[in-house]
């Protein structure tokens, strides 16, 4: 699963790496700062494709499906299942049309012990921002307020993660990201084909503090190496 990310890139680096590399011309960071644990329920920075360009802005973590009729399911559906996307109702809908990106510079993974569990911030060697592959949805309230949420779909863990648990969010490489975002590409079999675990190779892992289990500290403690 992944169930806590950071995000702590300076503002122009992030808006530089957005348009470069992502090739997003809007973006809607008037509210960004530094994040060192972000959880659930909270916004999180994402591209979308509205059928014409790239767009970045912030979705809340926690997909609420557009027909449910509570939408504090979103806390159950912070993460979805790659090998059953195109399967459950839940997500079939918009894993044909609505995938995005969540960017994260890491996560944290938890190891359990017999008595306790060790926090691990796990990050990509060669790249500052970690474009995760997601879902989003928008959801009408009963009082007609719209919002958007996403979730991060998670594959099997790679030979490094599985040390400490079995899954790990999926992390798309740059030659994927517009066949994935693109809403018109419905070719199934090419888009599972995305969704495997990324080169233990190309990633890094650490120790931290146990600080990150608890949702309101956020600050740089939390990604400092023990």
């Amino acid at each position: 699963m992944c169930g806590h990310v950071t995000l702590e890139l300076d503002i122009q680096l992030l808006r530089d790496i957005l348009n470069e590399a992502y090739g997003v011309k809007t973006m809607t960071l008037n509210h960004y700062k530094p994040r060192y644990n972000i959880a659930p329920s909270q916004p999180v920075l994402s591209v979308i494709n509205d059928g014409v360009s790239n767009r970045a802005g912030y979705l809340k973590w926690g997909f609420v499906p557009s027909w449910s009729k509570d939408s504090s399911i979103g806390n159950k559906l912070f993460n979805a299942r790659s090998e059953t996307l195109a399967l459950k109702p839940t997500f079939k809908d918009a894993f044909s049309t609505k995938r995005c990106l969540i960017l994260a510079s890491s996560f944290y993974e938890w190891q359990s012990h017999s008595s306790d569990k060790t926090p691990y911030r796990i990050a990509l060697k060669e790249s500052p921002l970690m474009p995760m592959a997601g879902l989003w949805s928008s959801y009408k309230t009963p009082d007609n307020t719209k919002i958007y949420t996403c979730t991060i779909i998670t594959t099997q863990a790679n030979d490094m993660i599985k040390n400490i648990h079995n899954r790990m969010p999926v992390i798309l490489s740059p030659n994927q990201l517009n066949a994935w975002l693109n809403p018109k590409n419905k070719d199934v079999l090419a888009l599972q084909s995305m969704l495997s675990p990324y080169a233990s190779k190309s990633m890094t892992m650490h120790p931290v503090s146990t600080l990150v289990n608890n949702v309101k500290i956020d600050h740089e403690d939390c990604i400092r190496p023990l």
